[in-house]
């Protein structure tokens, strides 16, 4: 029985395998990095959001306990009136008051909410293009990691030929 001829792997072959996968591993964790980045950006977007919600939440409290305090304020008022014209009068002043504070709440949670979506505007946008710069850039180290291999590979086949 005769052995089967053995063949070696020439050094330059093992060399390009080798630097191949170090490439190859450069170019995964490039991209993986680049991914964690902007899933970190993303999550800062939703602490925006949490924030704005947890403030115009507060903020509401805030007037309703103010809008509540005033009707009891007026029914006290109604309540030690002398006469009805007295009574009615407190009625206006309630009526004008109210009017006027509703419409300055109205006008705060128009800012608190323009506030939140502009701020979760620019976060989204600049995650968005954050993610794009990343995976722009991953994948160019991958075509240049795989035109390296192309290249090694070449001189490593020319060199085992010669």
């Amino acid at each position: 029985m005769s052995n089967p001829p053995t063949y070696e792997v020439p050094t330059e072959m093992r060399d390009f395998a080798e630097k191949s996968v170090d490439q190859a591993r450069k170019a995964f964790d490039s991209f993986i990095g680049a991914a964690r980045r902007t899933a970190e950006t993303v999550t800062g977007s939703t602490e925006v959001t949490r924030t704005s919600v947890k403030d115009v939440s507060s903020r509401g409290f805030e007037y309703a306990e103010q809008n509540v305090n005033a009707a009891f304020d007026l029914a006290q008022k109604l309540v030690r009136s002398k006469d009805v014209q007295e009574a009615m009068q407190h009625q206006a002043e309630f009526v004008r008051s109210q009017f006027a504070a509703i419409q300055a709440q109205a006008k705060d949670f128009g800012g608190l909410a323009q506030n939140a979506m502009q701020q979760g505007a620019e976060r989204a946008k600049s995650a968005m293009q954050e993610g794009a710069d990343n995976a722009r850039k991953a994948m160019e180290q991958g075509a240049d990691a795989a035109k390296q291999a192309a290249h090694d590979s070449q001189d490593a086949a020319n060199k085992a030929t010669h």
